[in-house]
């Protein structure tokens, strides 16, 4: 204690706690834009002498929006086409067109095919066709990437892409895919294939691997064919092979000119964690029209790219004139996506939300029965798909717009993920998007369940609430 100390410590040590404090107040002042955050950060410091300001320094600063900053500052751009005119500005869904355009610096690029691909049994042989094909090039990037049954099928075809010549790079999670051990980074790196590790470090200084993480799901090959959703490779996936934790999901095979800014998206995480430039007509070839449907990826992440996702939501819904549909594992959004789903309920839009009736994080199950009574007592409804767990993410809007990726509809998928989405412009696919989440509708969660659940199952569900922003 410092009443304990010699005076003159004691003034000393409180003189230094005051300058820690201040320094942490200024730098939270100037740096963060959420007012809860930021006297939360400036209390902890003031009111916890020198944990707080050294838990500030850990677990407070995004270095990764520095990192990115200085990144970006120091390359070319990526190569961009010039952004397309919107015709009609009075169509509904013209305000999404803009304001994504804007957002992103993307066109919307016509002429592109997509394809559903249901679990790990329909994705992985398409991908592993994919990278047997491959002649050029091969970019993988998953969370969650297992030396399991199914992981070792893709190690295998990578190394032998390899062999073959291919520019292999695989770019793993530094905690989705082991952090303080990765197997099937070692095997890949064994096996001679260029593999990284995202924001992955022991160094105490350098901790945003904590609580920051790249949850895209990428492959692309010879910059022609692309993967994009929600499924990791892991044998849980499988689901004809009757794992122990089955996991229900769905991805996407894509062909077509949106391709490139999938590659994009891919080169850019790469130099990001590496350093290393991926250039060339090996990845970014020349590409044609292979479809109807018009493309645009969005990135978000806590980099350059923060808020970018839950402004595109608050476009969709606010556009929405019929129905809005989202299939998510977790659900718990921030609240003024809330207040946008009640709005949309509210003017007589169906908002149908289907979530697993048992996820794999318990916890924010409790969280999310205390997060959604709002929306329910606004005429919004909410679907418990029975098991396996499901694990889609899926929107759709008015039956012509929808959204596939990796992003949930909650507060780390929005702020502290780096996540990959891609909105689609195509009824026959809006559609088809709707029937896999109509398909998963179970049992409906209704306002008098909520209500009725007991007083302490309610408070430990209200307390499994405040920790929404690290869930």
């Amino acid at each position: 204690m410092i009443s304990a100390l010699p005076p003159l410590a004691a003034d000393l040590l409180s003189l230094l706690h005051v300058a820690c404090a201040l320094a942490v107040t200024f730098h939270v002042l100037l740096r963060k834009r959420d007012v809860g955050s930021a006297i939360g950060w400036m209390g902890l410091a003031w009111l916890s002498p020198f944990i707080g300001s050294a838990l500030y320094l850990v677990l407070g600063i995004n270095r990764v929006h520095r990192k990115a900053y200085r990144i970006r500052q120091a390359r070319p751009p990526l190569r961009r086409a010039p952004l397309p005119k919107v015709g009609r500005r009075d169509e509904p869904l013209a305000p999404l067109v803009m304001a994504v355009e804007a957002m992103t610096e993307r066109p919307l690029l016509p002429g592109n095919k997509i394809e559903l691909l249901r679990n790990g049994d329909g994705a992985y042989p398409a991908m592993l066709q994919a990278i047997a094909a491959a002649k050029t090039s091969i970019g993988l990037a998953s969370y969650i990437f297992r030396a399991d049954e199914a992981g070792m099928l893709f190690v295998d075809a990578l190394r032998d892409a390899k062999k073959r010549g291919v520019d292999v790079r695989v770019l793993v999670d530094g905690i989705g895919s082991g952090y303080f051990r990765s197997p099937v980074y070692e095997l890949l790196r064994e096996s001679g294939v260029t593999a990284a590790r995202f924001l992955h470090s022991f160094v105490p200084w350098n901790m945003p691997f904590l609580n920051l993480r790249s949850h895209r799901k990428i492959l692309v090959v010879d910059g022609m064919v692309a993967f994009i959703g929600g499924i990791n490779i892991s044998a849980g996936n499988l689901l004809t092979q009757s794992p122990p934790d089955p996991i229900r999901d769905v991805h996407f095979s894509v062909v077509g000119p949106v391709v490139a800014q999938i590659t994009e998206a891919f080169v850019a995480d790469w130099h990001f964690a590496t350093g290393e430039e991926l250039q060339g007509n090996s990845w970014f070839p020349k590409l044609y029209g292979a479809g109807e449907a018009q493309c645009r990826i969005v990135t978000s992440g806590p980099d350059v790219d923060v808020e970018k996702m839950d402004m595109m939501f608050l476009q969709a819904i606010g556009c929405a004139r019929r129905s809005v549909k989202i299939a998510t594992p977790y659900f718990l959004p921030e609240e003024r996506l809330i207040t946008a789903l009640c709005l949309a309920a509210m003017r007589g839009v169906t908002v149908d939300i289907v979530i697993p009736i048992e996820s794999d994080h318990r916890i924010m199950d409790w969280a999310t029965r205390a997060h959604v009574g709002p929306l329910l007592a606004s005429g919004g409804r909410l679907w418990r798909a029975p098991k396996p767990f499901e694990h889609s993410k899926l929107l759709a809007i008015d039956g012509e717009w929808s959204l596939i990726g990796s992003a949930n509809w909650d507060v780390r998928s929005m702020r502290l993920n780096f996540e990959i989405n891609m909105e689609v412009y195509d009824k026959a696919f809006a559609t088809q998007v709707e029937e896999q989440i109509d398909r998963r509708k179970g049992r409906e969660l209704t306002l008098k369940n909520i209500r009725n659940r007991p007083f302490l199952i309610r408070l430990r569900d209200r307390a499994a609430r405040l920790f929404l922003p690290y869930l």
